[in-house]
């Protein structure tokens, strides 16, 4: 699903940016997310891969707010199948604090294309703005059912289903796989 490209920048930016900075599980092990300096290397690694112009590397301040603000969205992921009203009520709180903007820009040779921070806004403000103003795009979409978190065992990050048939419950391949192997012997050991 194909927003505009710097939306669907931003919202593959969000996932990638929750699912590194989110404790919990992901594939079916427990998950610690990275911090100090560690912290700044997985933050850069998100947004470098998204954003190849982008070069210079947080300062350890801006990657633990910028992380923090993940932490909030996974947080809004997982609300999205039981309060859709919480998690839309906590994606317009973040907006409000990081003073999303809707403001066209150009810049590195681009084209004419939309951002969502102040122009002048500090580095990790403006890519929660980003993230969150993506998020809010999906939930006021019909798109919003396919915001999800894995379904698989041990398990708990985020993905969009960007699918033809929208049925996607995995964050990656690797979960799927795990899920599928798990009831091939489950049915092999009753016999079947």
């Amino acid at each position: 699903m194909d927003f505009d490209s710097h939306s669907s920048v931003v919202l593959d930016a969000a996932l990638g940016l929750i699912n590194e900075v989110t404790p919990g599980h992901r594939r079916g092990r427990p998950y610690r997310p990275p911090t100090g300096s560690a912290l700044v290397t997985a933050i850069t690694d998100v947004i470098r891969q998204r954003d190849r112009t982008w070069s210079a590397p947080p300062s350890p301040e801006a990657a633990e707010s910028l992380a923090a603000y993940g932490v909030r969205m996974h947080a809004v992921i997982a609300a999205v199948a039981e309060d859709i009203d919480a998690a839309c009520e906590e994606v317009n709180r973040i907006m409000r604090e990081t003073d999303a903007t809707p403001v066209l820009a150009r810049h590195d040779n681009e084209p004419w294309h939309l951002h969502f921070h102040a122009p002048d806004a500090p580095w990790d403000i403006s890519w929660a703005a980003s993230m969150a103003t993506g998020l809010a795009v999906v939930l006021g979409n019909a798109a919003v059912e396919r915001l999800g978190i894995c379904t698989a065992p041990a398990c708990d990050r985020a993905y969009l289903d960007v699918s033809r048939n929208g049925t996607r419950r995995f964050c990656s391949t690797a979960c799927q796989n795990r899920v599928k192997t798990a009831a091939f012997r489950a049915r092999k050991g009753a016999g079947g």
